[in-house]
């Protein structure tokens, strides 16, 4: 069956046939080509690594490959619940109007039953990895319920739109950790034993400012392109009560809050990182330059990756991370040596 919606915007009012979604419409919610984003795992699995020298055998990569393919399937699992229940607001939005609720006509028992079946499939994998894995697997897809289901919906709250979504992060940085550490048995866990066997909370602070200092850009960068406080108001209600300057300041504290948890991680675990500051502050940067742009790339990761220069950049920079995790420099160890008064 046919069924007609009426699009509008400011300017005009048109009323388009949408069609019923197929297979490769309920596909295409669960947003398969932002899997990409998991790519903040790695960092957890690398500093865990460090941590407990585990070895790379084909055990190891076996347990990598579950761990990332459940995260996945989390993380669709909350883009499809998205998806879905933002296509009343979407239209408002110049470029999300496109998205495929909006211009499908989708069932929302198909909806829900793809959301029960990738949050099923993704916690039974992270259930063969571990009981930590698990739990934080479901406070992933808990956070999806949370930011996207009415009467919670964070995203329509002002500031908590960006902090519940960028908490994502310390989320996946916590699932690479739990890839590689001790896997607690069900029998003996605790509660407690959970947040015992965390990695350090300055990390994770780090990693929650960061994304938020992302995210904040990205809000910002919409707020310019819709161009219209009324209307994008209508697509996302904490935009009523957003301005450029308020957006602006948030993701200057962001980014400075971010960078102190950073450094004091870095001076306590592992101080070789400290010679790739000045590279994450030029990460900042140029991530803060492309977010001012008009119509900002920042706005989509299927914009950013077309930002070649940006990409490699990028690229090269966790490239640099990596050595710096094993490589020894005695010589930087200087800045945490005590110094003494001459009096």
């Amino acid at each position: 069956m046919e069924n007609t919606f009426i699009l509008s915007d400011t300017d005009s009012q048109e009323t388009t046939t949408l069609q019923p979604a197929g297979l490769r419409d309920y596909i295409a919610i669960a947003r398969p080509d932002n899997w990409a984003k998991n790519v903040f795992m790695m960092p957890g699995v690398l500093f865990a690594l460090l941590v407990y020298r585990l070895d790379l055998d084909s055990f190891f990569v076996l347990k990598l490959l579950m761990g990332i393919a459940s995260t996945c399937l989390i993380a669709s699992a909350n883009y499809v619940i998205n998806e879905y229940l933002d296509a009343e607001f979407d239209k408002f939005h110049p470029l999300k109007k496109k998205r495929t609720s909006v211009v499908r006509v989708v069932n929302p028992t198909i909806v829900y039953l793809e959301w029960a079946l990738l949050a099923t499939v993704g916690l039974t994998l992270g259930y063969l990895i571990s009981v930590q894995f698990l739990l934080v697997s479901a406070f992933l897809l808990f956070m999806g319920v949370m930011y996207n289901v009415r009467p919670f919906r964070t995203k329509e709250r002002v500031f908590l739109d960006v902090l519940s979504e960028s908490v994502n992060n310390p989320i996946r940085f916590a699932l690479g950790w739990f890839i590689v550490a001790p896997a607690l048995h069900l029998s003996t866990f605790k509660g407690a034993d959970l947040f015992w066997s965390l990695p350090s909370s300055s990390i994770l602070i780090a990693y929650w400012m960061g994304g938020a200092f992302l995210m904040a850009t990205k809000r910002f960068a919409e707020y310019r392109l819709i161009g219209n406080s009324e209307l994008a108001g209508l697509y996302r209600r904490s935009f009523k009560f957003y301005t450029e300057h308020s957006l602006l300041i948030s993701m200057f504290f962001y980014a400075l809050t971010s960078a102190f948890f950073l450094g004091i991680f870095l001076i306590k675990n592992r101080v070789e990182l400290l010679i790739s500051f000045p590279f994450f502050a030029l990460l900042f940067a140029w991530y803060l330059r492309l977010g001012l742009l008009q119509n900002s790339p920042v706005q989509g990761s299927e914009k950013l990756y077309t930002r070649k220069w940006f990409m490699l950049y990028v690229v090269l920079f966790c490239i640099l991370l990596t050595a710096l995790m094993f490589i020894d420099i005695p010589w930087l160890h200087l800045f945490l040596q005590e110094t003494y008064s001459l009096n």
